[in-house]
């Protein structure tokens, strides 16, 4: 009875810890948490005490455990051989294997040279053999873990992320090999036959999944009808294939894990393989295989690590290996002319180590080849290698952006006679209908073309890897295989519709799969590269059914804010409220009535910039108000001087003349080639303060569809005084929050704009760490300066 408590007791908090643990931390530092966790419940730590490692984990409790976590080690091997691609090594040459060959040989010699100090001389087991299985864990890379923490740094995509993955590729089949070589000795020492007929059965057992079980699952996907899902008897066939791989391979006498692996590599590239990690990846790696991290922990007893002369060689042997892999990889690169900076990153990253490593030194010491001692330093020297790569690869590297400079970041700069090219991001299909009907509002016409590209943002998840998805192909008629990509189609698909009706538009959908804090990266970089003048961002709320405003997401708001202070190009965040009019496509069908607010300045030039091509449009309608200060109003300096703090921060010189003789200008050539248009209307309003500014926009008529503001990015005028003390969401200025407010034109969307003017005339407010922060600073600034910020002058940092 004591024994069924307690093993119910571990699994539940088993399944309750490691759940919520799955949910916010990266994948390889999950598993290096549950490492570390089995190490203090171990007798390194809290199983010190006899009484409470015999109360936690009875004998018993810890066999079944050690069962369960060896089921999901088997599935989740099974998974790595189905994620990888082994056409990747033909794709990237020779480069690849030369830097996987001399990124092992160093530290394998390193790891034999420290075999003589670490085996003990009155062991059953041969030199040779301890020699193979320490070469083997020192020298191994990690593929899993490195997919992951290339994604989590951004570099997958990037060729040294390619290379990398390929050489790890290459390394882990070494790996497999050697480790197969060193089971059969470890386990037939007394006659080389027996580790002969291991190591050809091995061979056997390779070549029988090549030839037979691939063909026999390529013949399964052709009998599946095209579209349809495969059936459960074809999964339930499959995973039964792993299980049956897994007893052959251990029968043989190498272990059940190298069965699987080989098994996962024969499963073709497809939907068959992404149907599999569907099914299986959330509960394998969630819940299955953290156990067998907390199993390895509580095997560790650093207790056992008794002189200071070894600890002397764990930190020798920690640097050494580490060492030795840089620099046999750094050679290679070299020889392929590739940056020495390059070629350390590359070294770093293939120091990578987890699950392979584990899995060896596990090997190793049920085979009794690692005493305590030397497994629970190479556990140490697992997780210090591991938890030391990104901080390092983060430091020393950062990759040069090739992008070329372009001049068209502003839809005030572009030429009406070329290209138009617009980012707009969406975060489900409801924001998807507005957008359709605001790009097509933008008047796309053979002198001055639309190019749309379109990017689905998309939370990372605990199991997957961030990424950018480029969607190629169109309609490939397979189901969609979870929610995210029934979105993801839904979005292409209505994209791919418009850019067939309308004419002069191309549109190219891609995913950027990545955590909320880091998102605003992947938007920026993708509008570096295509060239883009304007992002279009939804807002972070939606409207509700009695014409309320509710939060989506909190996150929403945070990449918004990024954006507005990161971005390349001119920023637009759309507020969803619908575009009324006509839902046909073609060019000549839809009528919107839209309506720009002027008061001056760098974004409500750019707003009045894209007001005015959409005015092109023959179904729009267009009315400019432009606000004029009145006698009342006061007089702004010509020069203002802005201190963020009393230890002089940041300083800010503007000029309002200058300013002034921009929105001048831009009005005068407005009016003149828009005098004899009928569909535009220009208007000017003289007003004195914020209270009549807002009875003036109350007072406009209620037929429009759209209203197209600026920001105002620390512009602080007497027109809007007061307006910012009540604001609920700063980053659309004082009045673009006055329209988006929940009690103001209920049924009227608002594209809020910000004009890009250079890094040197940013905001100065950084990359927010929270909406509150952010708040907090746009709150303190207003109230604190009531002055304006820049984009209008020189920013000057003085110590």
């Amino acid at each position: 009875m004591d024994y069924c408590n307690s093993f119910l007791v571990n699994t539940k908090v088993h399944v309750i810890l490691n759940t919520q643990l799955y949910k916010i931390v990266p994948p390889y530092k999950y598993g290096l948490c549950n490492l570390q966790g089995g190490i203090i419940l171990g007798p390194s730590v809290l199983g010190r005490n006899h009484h409470f490692a015999n109360t936690i984990f009875p004998l018993r409790s810890v066999m079944v455990l050690e069962t369960m976590a060896n089921v999901g080690l088997l599935y989740f091997l099974f998974l790595v051989g189905v994620e990888m691609d082994i056409s990747v090594i033909r794709r990237t040459g020779k480069k690849s294997l030369l830097i996987a060959v001399a990124g092992m040989i160093l530290p394998f010699i390193i790891g034999a040279s420290f075999s003589f100090l670490l085996h003990q001389n009155g062991s059953d087991m041969s030199q040779g053999t301890f020699i193979l299985f320490l070469g083997v864990s020192l020298s191994v890379t990690s593929f899993p873990v490195l997919a992951r923490i290339l994604a989590e740094l951004k570099l997958i995509n990037t060729e040294i992320g390619k290379v990398a993955m390929s050489s790890a590729l290459v390394n882990d089949m070494c790996a497999w090999v050697l480790l197969a070589l060193a089971i059969a000795l470890a386990e037939n020492q007394s006659t080389s036959l027996a580790s002969l007929w291991v190591i050809l059965s091995s061979m056997g057992f390779v070549v029988f999944c090549i030839f037979i079980v691939r063909p026999s699952i390529h013949w399964m996907i052709r009998k599946t009808p095209e579209g349809e899902t495969f059936s459960e008897f074809s999964i339930c066939l499959v995973l039964t294939g792993v299980m049956v791989s897994g007893f052959i391979t251990d029968a043989i006498g190498t272990h059940s894990v190298f069965g699987a692996f080989v098994f996962g590599l024969v499963i073709p590239n497809g939907p068959l393989g992404v149907t599999l990690i569907e099914k299986l990846e959330d509960f394998v790696s969630g819940l299955l295989l953290p156990l067998f991290f907390a199993i390895s922990g509580l095997k560790t007893n650093i207790a056992a690590i008794d002189s200071a002369g070894t600890w002397g060689y764990l930190m020798l042997v920690i640097f050494l290996s580490c060492t030795g892999k840089v620099v046999g990889t750094l050679l290679v690169c070299l020889y392929y002319q590739m940056p020495a900076r390059e070629g350390v990153t590359l070294g770093l990253l293939m120091n990578t180590k987890g699950l392979v490593e584990m899995i060896v030194l596990n090997v190793g010491k049920d085979q009794k080849v690692l005493n305590d001692e030397s497994f629970a330093i190479m556990v140490i020297v697992a997780v210090v290698m591991t938890g030391i790569i990104t901080p390092i690869v983060t430091t020393i590297y950062r990759p040069a952006r090739r992008s070329i400079p372009y001049k068209r970041r502003t839809i005030e700069r572009s030429k009406p006679d070329s290209e138009f090219r617009v980012l707009v991001c969406i975060h489900t299909p409801r924001n998807v209908p507005t957008i359709i009907n605001l790009l097509e509002a933008s008047h796309p016409t053979k002198r001055s073309p639309i190019c749309v590209y379109v990017l689905h943002l998309v939370e990372l998840t605990g199991r997957a890897s961030a990424m950018l998805i480029v969607h190629n192909t169109r309609k490939s008629g397979r189901p969609a295989l979870n929610r995210t990509q029934a979105q993801s189609d839904h979005i292409i698909n209505a994209f791919e519709n418009y850019e067939q009706h309308a004419g002069c538009v191309s549109v190219q959908p891609l995913t950027a799969i990545s955590p909320y804090s880091t998102m605003h990266e992947d938007i920026c970089n993708l509008a570096e590269d295509k060239r883009v003048a304007f992002i279009i961002i939804p807002f972070h709320k939606q409207q509700t059914v009695d014409g309320g405003m509710e939060a989506m997401n909190p996150a929403f708001r945070m990449v918004n804010q990024n954006v507005l202070a990161n971005s390349p190009c001119s920023v637009g965040i759309l507020v969803d409220r619908g575009l009324n009019g006509s839902t046909r496509l073609a060019a000549n069908q839809i009528t919107h009535h839209i309506a720009v607010l002027f008061f001056g300045g760098p974004d409500d030039r750019e707003a009045l910039s894209y007001a005015w091509r959409m005015s092109s449009h023959p179904g729009i309608s267009l009315t400019v108000m432009r606000f004029v200060p009145g006698d009342d109003a006061g007089e702004s300096a010509a020069q203002s001087h802005v201190d963020l703090d009393d230890r002089g921060a940041l300083t800010v010189e503007t000029d309002d003349a200058f300013e002034k003789k921009l929105d001048e200008d831009l009005i005068k050539e407005f009016r003149m080639k828009n005098v004899t248009d009928e569909s535009i209307v220009f208007t000017e309003k003289v007003v004195n303060n914020g209270e009549e500014t807002v009875a003036a926009i109350r007072s406009m008529d209620s037929i429009h569809d759209l209203f197209i503001v600026g920001r105002g990015q620390g512009m602080i005028s007497p027109l809007t005084a007061g307006l910012t003390d009540w604001s609920e969401c700063p980053e659309l200025g004082a009045i673009g929050d006055l329209l988006a407010s929940s009690d103001f034109a209920a049924t009227v969307s608002v594209l809020v704009v910000q004009q890009y003017v250079g890094m040197e005339h940013q905001d100065g407010l950084g990359t927010p760490d929270t909406p509150g922060q952010v708040d907090d600073q746009f709150n303190n600034f207003q109230q604190t300066n009531r002055r304006p910020q820049p984009p209008k002058g020189q920013v000057v940092f003085s110590p």
